[in-house]
Formats: structure tokens, C-alpha cells, sequence
């Protein structure tokens, strides 16, 4: 189990920083697509097997799906893209820097804050979401699903075309 852990764990930094140092956009996503499913691994260790599941699908297969599809669509080459000058690489690089010392801060100090809950084998699983999700959260799950339900209606409304012109 440990074992497996550090291989996904290097599978998803190795693949994050293929992300990272890449110049073609298209092996970016492919990078990017083996770093979601090492996650979804993960997810799977922690015995949230619907979390996982939903992570490959949602990220995995529809908006990677769509990046790539963006990507090819804007036929990114080096003619078109700008160039960036020296001043303006370093003041990314220290923006990074500062950004990485922000996160690292805010990572120590929630360590001593989080409770410690303790571990059972039914967590993560479909059954305990669908009762926490229809027993707890229930009118916000609805009040969510008509919020959808009028913004599709909204855009059918918005995107039809008006025939009494």
C-alpha cells in the first residue's frame, strides 16, 4: 500500500512538472491527463472510490477532452505567440516564488488547526454520500438543481432564434 502511494505520488510529480517545462500545448494535456489519473489513484487509497470515479470522468474525460479541442482549434505556433522579455520572466519567476512561500505558510498552519477525524472503511463510499447528500444537505441539493435547471432554460432562451423577424 506504501509502496503504491510513493508511485503515484512520483507519477504525479514527474507528470506535473512534464506539465510545467513542455513547450507543445498537446503533450501538456497528455501530461496533464496522467497526473488526473494518478490523483484518481489516490483517491482510490483513501477508499473514495466515487470521488475517484468522478474525478477520471469529469476531468479526465470531458475537460481535458475540451483543452485538447481548444488547443487544436487555436493552432497555437511560435510565429504567432509573443515572445516575453527578461524583465518580464523574472518578475513571473519571483510572483511564483512568493506565491510558493504564501501556499507553503498557509499548508503549515492548517495542519495544527484541522481536527484529526478518525478513519473508517465506509467513508468515500456511494452509500455514506447519499445518505450525507439526502439526509444533511437536502434542500441545498435541490435549490442547486433548479438553479441549473433555469440556467439551461435561460440559455435555450438566449441561444433560439427569433422567427418573427
Amino acid at each position: 500500500m506504501i509502496f503504491l502511494f510513493f508511485l503515484l505520488s512520483a507519477v504525479m510529480v514527474v507528470s506535473a512538472l512534464f506539465v510545467v517545462f513542455s513547450k507543445n500545448p498537446v503533450n501538456n494535456v497528455i501530461y496533464l491527463i496522467v497526473c488526473f489519473i494518478a490523483m484518481a489513484g489516490h483517491y482510490i487509497l483513501l477508499n473514495a472510490q466515487f470521488l475517484a470515479v468522478v474525478h477520471l470522468i469529469v476531468y479526465t474525460g470531458a475537460i481535458m477532452v475540451l483543452f485538447l479541442f481548444v488547443i487544436m482549434l487555436l493552432n497555437l505556433n511560435k510565429a504567432i505567440i509573443p515572445q516575453k522579455s527578461k524583465t518580464t520572466r523574472i518578475m513571473a519567476v519571483i510572483t511564483g516564488g512568493l506565491f510558493f512561500l504564501v501556499l507553503l505558510a498557509a499548508t503549515r498552519q492548517t495542519f495544527e488547526i484541522l481536527p484529526r477525524y478518525p478513519f473508517t472503511s465506509t467513508i468515500g463510499l456511494v452509500k455514506e454520500i447519499g445518505k450525507t447528500l439526502f439526509n444533511d444537505f437536502l434542500l441545498p441539493f435541490e435549490m442547486s438543481s433548479v438553479l441549473f435547471i433555469s440556467a439551461m432554460v435561460g440559455a435555450v432562451m438566449f441561444g433560439k432564434k427569433d422567427d418573427a423577424v
